[in-house]
């Protein structure tokens, strides 16, 4: 007996994007579908490889049958197939986190941009409806008795019907009725994919590399002409493509290996193809897509590179041959000294995958270097995507030495001095001859960190300022400590100072007059509360009044919201209200403080300066509307 169910809100959302705006490539479904087919027998590879009670006796194929007479085409696996909760999970829901999000990006973007989306997703199964107005798929999961098929059908309008049926074997049939534009019908139609031709030309085209064979049936001339007899061929090539030599293979043989195997959407940033012979012989096909997915730095992300052993599917996510900071690049591993049988708990033990995962490592640090020096361009689209990566692997290679210094020339950051990326060594390589240090500012942009009154000394003085706009930027440079013999120092932190002969001269005219107002400070202080741990007289400033800065060694206050958005209270900056004795509004300070310590006009003024020194850096006041009633009173005087 049959049941009608409805898809879940954000699966028919994405059915209508799907439907009506997304793909401009109608051809794309069959690809789609079969790649999903090859992944149904790696997994059944997989489940065999563990259950040792699951006899399987038939060889892997997957079967394309067009019918011109019923108008449709039948995609069929003999893969592990699913039962009835897992195609209401895979085909009803999407049960992934940041759906929402995506669906939105994916409402505003158009064309290739929307297929870049929907590729990163992953749910190429509903292309299905770009060319089908019902589609039926008829599956049943290994190890499963005949009568535990599973038939659901639906046309996409917002509901499905699924039922049990009969299935001699496991795997999956997906019949797609086509639309009549997608048929011979259509005289002036630009596909027809009841043609056999045309599909395996599709196939040779975006599937030649599928690892099982693609068949289909031929008709040719038999010994009468109205008899023809019927041959089936295997449309796919099947010869891996990291078995070919370098030379051999065109950019846009890899481009399509890389959309195939890796159901990518787009041509990858940077391909790297490696062969090694010796100790451990391994061939490795990498590649680093142009755009992160949305879960990239996320739990649910699942990093890790496809392991083969002669060729032979073993494993699909392995995370042991790549440390997480690399956990955006993707492709495979094929290694004749790798068992076929190979478990997890053997894999994590095998010195073989030690010894190619390092030399790995090595590689990709290699090509990222070549990139930036050689297309620095194309580097800084790396960069935008997965610069992230790069700086989490700085930050967790503090205890690390040879990380550190295979990384930290990778790094790049936006600087004061045009608001174009800078590499450390460039830099430095800038740094006029009085300067010793090298100075970097965090904000939530560069616009934020030009606005900061610390800047403006530092620009009058000539000097460049690095920006950390990113909040792993902070964690990133703390763990380098210095570069090039160059201490990394921030302009907000409290032992910020100038190596100058004027700014020397400065300091000492402050710290004079801050002897003569130790009273005044320690009062200010008062007025203020827990809220700064010290309140003092500063030299860093020029027109600014005030500022606030953070203890050295501690976190900044940027971390510290960073760590507060997250629930994380344990990371408190040293808070210290920095003020500029040379500004009018200090003279005016001084003049309240004479009248007395504990008059209302004096505290007011304390905890306003506070207030604006907050929003100097970004951060709102604990009462928005008790300050802007001071400010009200203040400009009414």
């Amino acid at each position: 007996m049959s049941e009608k169910m409805q898809f879940q809100a954000e699966t028919k959302r994405l059915l209508d994007l799907v439907v009506n705006s997304i793909y401009t490539n109608k051809e794309i479904f069959l690809r789609e579908l079969i790649s999903n087919a090859s992944d149904a027998i790696d997994k059944l590879r997989i489940e065999s490889l563990t259950n040792k009670s699951l006899e399987i006796d038939i060889e892997p194929e997957i079967f394309i049958l067009p019918d011109e007479k019923t108008k449709t085409i039948t995609i069929s696996d003999n893969g592990i197939g699913m039962t009835r909760e897992e195609v209401i999970a895979n085909i009803g829901t999407i049960a992934k986190s940041g759906t929402k999000d995506f669906l939105d990006k994916l409402h505003e973007a158009s064309g290739a941009a929307a297929q870049e989306l929907i590729g990163q997703f992953g749910v190429g199964f509903y292309s299905a409806f770009i060319v089908a107005d019902k589609v039926e798929l008829i599956t049943r999961k290994v190890g499963t008795s005949t009568a535990s098929g599973v038939k659901w059908t639906s046309d996409g309008a917002g509901e499905y019907e699924i039922e049990n049926c009969n299935k001699e074997i496991n795997g999956t049939i997906i019949v797609l009725h086509l639309k009549k534009e997608f048929t011979s019908d259509d005289t002036l139609g630009e596909y027809d994919f009841t043609d056999v031709y045309q599909l395996e030309r599709l196939i040779k085209k975006y599937s030649d590399f599928v690892r099982y064979p693609i068949k289909m049936n031929f008709e040719i001339k038999g010994k009468a002409e109205d008899e023809p007899e019927i041959e089936i061929r295997t449309i796919n090539s099947m010869k891996p493509l990291w078995a070919r030599s370098k030379s051999e293979i065109t950019n846009e043989e890899y481009d399509e290996f890389f959309k195939q195997q890796l159901h990518e959407w787009e041509a990858p940033l940077d391909v790297l193809h490696v062969k090694a012979e010796g100790t451990i012989e391994y061939t490795a096909l990498l590649c680093i897509p142009k755009h992160a997915p949305n879960n990239l730095y996320y739990s649910d992300y699942e990093a890790g590179l496809q392991l083969y052993s002669r060729h032979v599917f073993i494993m699909d996510k392995c995370k042991d041959f790549l440390p997480d900071y690399l956990r955006f690049v993707k492709g495979l591993v094929d290694s004749p000294d790798l068992p076929l049988n190979i478990s997890r708990e053997l894999l994590q033990q095998s010195t073989g995958v030690k010894v190619i995962g390092k030399a790995l490592e090595k590689n990709i640090q290699k090509q990222l270097g070549k990139m930036l020096k050689d297309d620095r361009k194309k580097y800084e689209t790396f960069w935008k995507e997965f610069g992230k990566s790069i700086k989490i692997g700085v930050y967790h290679s503090v205890f690390d030495t040879k990380l550190q210094d295979s990384l930290k020339d990778l790094l790049i950051f936006p600087t004061s001095r045009d608001g174009k990326f800078s590499t450390l060594a460039e830099y430095v390589e800038r740094m006029p001859d009085f300067q010793k240090k090298i100075y970097t500012a965090a904000g939530k942009d560069s616009a934020a960190i030009d606005k900061l009154p610390q800047m403006e000394l530092l620009r009058d003085r000539g000097l460049e300022v690095i920006y950390l706009t990113d909040p792993v930027d902070e964690f990133a440079v703390a763990a380098l400590k210095k570069y090039a013999d160059k201490e990394i120092q921030s302009i907000t932190q409290e032992n910020f100072e100038l190596d100058d002969a004027e700014s020397q001269k400065v300091k000492a005219e402050v710290e004079e007059i801050a002897k003569t107002r130790e009273d005044l400070l320690k009062d200010v202080k008062a007025a203020i509360g827990d809220a700064v741990n010290e309140v003092r007289l500063t030299s860093r400033l020029k027109s600014g009044a005030v500022c606030l800065v953070t203890g050295e060694g501690g976190p900044s206050l940027t971390m510290e919201k960073t760590f507060s958005a997250m629930n994380n209270s344990l990371f408190k900056a040293k808070v210290i209200l920095e003020l500029n004795p040379n500004h009018a509004v200090f003279k005016k300070l001084e003049n309240l403080h004479a009248q007395g310590k504990d008059s209302p006009e004096f505290k007011d003024l304390c905890n306003t300066l506070y207030s604006l020194a907050l929003l100097i850096e970004g951060f709102m006041p604990e009462n928005p509307a008790e300050l802007a009633n001071k400010i009200t009173d203040l400009l009414t005087k």
